[in-house]
This record gives structure tokens, sequence and C-alpha cells, in this order.
């Protein structure tokens, strides 16, 4: 089966593409444009985004034309984006000076997540969002450690059950929530369970335990931070990796991302040449039984993002 046609089926009903276009650290109007006109002429129809990304109107405004110039109409592709509003004149400095990766703590964690979803679906402009997250189980302005961070994201949880029930989200998830999280969350889903669990997950750092939480729940486990993480090449550069890659005349990143796809895990590559964009989604290959376990074993809880275990 073409990869690219592989989809998991959300708790709506609605069907998700497994395999996604990331759009972290990719702003600007012209770059916007540029990558995803190249992502859909690839075959990609599942675009994931995020408040913190500072790029949701430049997608908006890109996909206005590019849907007609390919065909598209608006049920035809996935749109993900993400809670998760920060001290945006602080953040917006590094974001495009530096490129660091920084916690991405909502401040309107809470009851003002229905308002996110709102101002997201405003600025993206496309009638309704697929897929909502609550992109960090903490809060922004709270120690985390608190005990205040659970009782707002449960809270932020109810708005957005709430914005289901109004139509504007089709089915909402959350990010980098750990067991302890998600149980918490599974005991008080306001009548709306989560559909995804969007997470660092890659053959140096994955967790059994969490994947069969998300699978006996019928929630999709997705993978970011699948290449080692942005500026890092201690995993695309792994000797097991360099050499099943060569074995399979395929590319380290390939393999990487069709270690996941294979084992039914989604997937949000993000690249910014046509190259890069093209190759990222040519995954209709299988990676022999062997070689998934040598590259599972790699497993060394090394971690190329933020950590949230320490969240209360």
């Amino acid at each position: 089966m073409d990869c690219s046609m592989m989809k998991f089926k959300l708790q709506s009903g609605k069907f998700m593409p497994l395999i996604g276009f990331g759009t972290y650290l990719i702003t600007g109007n012209q770059l916007i444009y540029q990558v995803l006109d190249e992502a859909l002429a690839a075959g990609y129809r599942h675009i994931d985004t995020a408040t913190v990304y500072h790029n949701e109107t430049s997608i908006g405004q890109a996909l206005k034309v590019l849907l007609p110039k390919y065909n598209l109409k608006r049920e035809d592709i996935f749109i993900t984006s993400k809670l998760g509003k920060v001290f945006s004149a602080f953040y917006k400095f590094f974001f495009q000076i530096h490129r660091l990766n920084f916690l991405p703590a909502p401040i309107d964690q809470g009851e003002g997540a229905f308002s996110a979803v709102q101002e997201s679906l405003k600025k993206l402009d496309c009638g309704y969002l697929d897929l909502y997250l609550i992109h960090w189980p903490g809060a922004g302005r709270l120690p985390v450690n608190s005990q205040e961070n659970n009782k707002l994201r449960s809270k932020s949880w109810e708005s957005l059950a709430k914005a289901v029930k109004a139509g504007l989200v089709k089915d909402i998830g959350v990010s980098n929530y750990t067991v302890k999280h998600l149980n918490e969350l599974l005991m008080n889903d306001y009548g709306v369970k989560p559909s995804v669990n969007q997470v660092e997950w890659h053959p140096k750092f994955h967790q059994p335990e969490l994947l069969n939480l998300c699978r006996q729940e019928g929630i999709l486990l997705q993978a970011y931070s699948s290449l080692g993480g942005t500026g890092n090449s201690n995993l695309i550069r792994d000797p097991t990796v360099v050499q099943i890659a060569a074995q399979l005349q395929k590319t380290p990143a390939q393999v990487l991302l069709r270690w996941a796809v294979q084992q039914n895990i989604g997937i949000i590559p993000k690249a910014r040449t046509e190259e890069h964009i093209k190759s990222n989604i040519d995954l209709n290959f299988e990676i022999p039984v062997e070689m998934m376990t040598r590259l599972s074993n790699l497993n060394s809880n090394e971690k190329f993002a933020w950590n949230p275990e320490v969240v209360a």
C-alpha cells in the first residue's frame, strides 16, 4: 500500500493521514508557500502547525491559492493545530534569531482554550480544524511541580470538548502527555476521548507502556523528532541506522521514518528542500524484522526535546 494513503481512524470516525507535513521552525509567507506547494505536489495531505509556530496565517493564505492549483477541496486535506500561546515577543525573538527549542507551555491553558481554537481557526481561515491538541501538560507562568497544572489542563480539555460540540474542530488530542497525564485525562474526558498523543518518539527514545496505553484506548501515537530533532545529527548518523540504510539502499531519514510507520505510528517530518520533502514521504518499502529489532534496541532513553515527566 502507498504510504501516503495510509490513514488512522480517529474517535470522531474521521480518518487522519498517518504521514503529515510538519511546519515547526518554518515561517514567512514565501517559504511557507514554497514548502506547501512542494508538499502537496509530493502527496502530503496532512499539515501540522501550532499557535507557537507563528505560521498559521501564512499557511491559511498559502492554502487558499494552492488547493485550487492541485484541484483539492478543504475536505481533501487534514489540518492540525495546537494550544500553546507563550510570551510571544520573547519567543518570536529567539525563534527567529536563535531557533531554540522552548517549552510550549501555554499561557492560555484553561478556559482560554476555547478562544484559542477560535483564534487558530481565524488565522488558518479554513472553516474548521480537523485536529486540535493541547501542546504541553503544563501551563505558562506556573512551576512544573504545581498541582494547578492538572486543574488547568483538565479545564482546557473541557473547553476543547465544547469546541468539538460547537463544530469548530472534529477531533481533539494532546501532545507531550505521559502515561500519568493520559490516565488522568481518560478518567474525566468530558465526553470526548483524545484521538492523538503527539510525543517524542524515535529508536533512541520510545516507551512501550505509553504506546500500549494509546493502542488500548484507540489513541494514535504520533511521533515528533523522528530524525533526532532540529540541529542534532546524533540519531541520523548512528552507525546502526546508517548501516541499515545502506543495506536497504535508502537514506537514514527514510529508515527512521519507516521504522515508525511500519508500527502504525504517525509521523510529521518537516523539510525545506524539495528533495527532502519528497524522500520523507517515499516510504513504500519494508524493513525486515531483524532490522526493525536492531533499530528498536537502540532505545537508550536519549531525548532530543523537552521532558514532560517533570510536569505534575
